[in-house]
């Protein structure tokens, strides 16, 4: 069982490559900006699994995911923490958050789930992110069921930064309508993101706590776009190799600009957790 809360604007070490596409991605709502539900308060019946098995993984494992589109998850080598996060999009997997029990964020579990062959070819008709989104909710049951998890998130008011077009106005091009959503990665001062949401890039900067706090997307922009961002970190700059801080070359490069501003943070509680029954 465990208590905690964890802001999305807690800061953490993103030095650790992310990758996205066959797997969880940014999937963005209507809104750009919206969480998605918590587990005790999504709808009645909501979609799960219909095969799923949990073990404890074998000692010296190695981590690997894939899924997260046509309604199949795949998880070696995970801990609870980490499925809870892919499940809430809160990627905090290198900061432990306050409240956590030590076996939620040490235990390693092979996750394997998939749904019937009905909802995995209805599935596969949706755009990407609808499946992304789907296949969320499917984990947020699974975690529901298998590890008793529940949770709510939490408001407060705390210093956020709005995503806005600088001067020099876009610097992206805007992608054709039909463009299907890509991949991405992200190392230590570069970032790339195909065919995504000036939300989503908003909600990245968030997630991985880029800058330090919350970034709101009040571009206004729609469509999808290529984004190349490479910058030098604050610890690498003054050396002679330096390159542009972040927030510089999002300017430079992007033709976008952080505003500092106050706005609500959401929080994400866990209420419960339990280790899973093996299966």
């Amino acid at each position: 069982m465990m208590t905690g809360r964890v802001y999305l604007s807690r800061k953490f070490a993103a030095t650790a490559m992310f990758l996205w596409a066959a797997g969880f991605s940014l999937a963005a709502s209507a809104h750009g900006q919206a969480k998605p539900p918590a587990a005790n308060s999504i709808t009645p019946n909501p979609p799960a699994f219909e095969v799923v098995s949990v073990r404890r993984a074998k000692p010296d494992c190695n981590f690997t995911t894939s899924g997260g589109t046509q309604g199949h998850y795949t998880g070696r080598c995970v801990t609870a923490w980490m499925l809870i996060s892919n499940a809430y999009e809160v990627r905090s997997f290198w900061d432990h958050p306050a409240g956590l029990p030590a076996w939620a964020d040490e235990d390693r579990f092979d996750v394997e789930a998939k749904t019937d062959d009905n909802t995995a070819a209805a599935m596969q008709k949706l755009p990407v992110q609808e499946q992304e989104q789907q296949t969320m909710k499917m984990l947020q049951s699974l975690l529901a069921d298998r590890f008793q998890l529940r949770v709510h998130y939490e408001s407060k008011v705390q210093p956020i930064y709005e995503l806005v077009l600088a001067k020099g106005g876009l610097k992206l091009k805007l992608l054709p309508a039909d463009r299907k959503p890509g991949w991405g990665r992200s190392v230590r001062g570069e970032l790339e993101m195909h065919g995504r949401s000036i939300a989503e890039f908003a909600r990245f900067l968030s997630q991985m706590n880029l800058v330090g706090r919350n970034v709101v997307d009040k571009t206004g922009l729609t469509g999808n776009y290529d984004i190349d961002l490479k910058w030098t970190p604050d610890d690498q700059q003054g050396t002679p190799e330096a390159g542009p801080t972040l927030i510089t070359a999002l300017e430079e490069q992007l033709g976008l600009k952080l505003v500092p501003a106050k706005g609500p943070v959401d929080a994400f509680v866990v209420d419960h957790v339990e280790r899973p029954t093996e299966n």
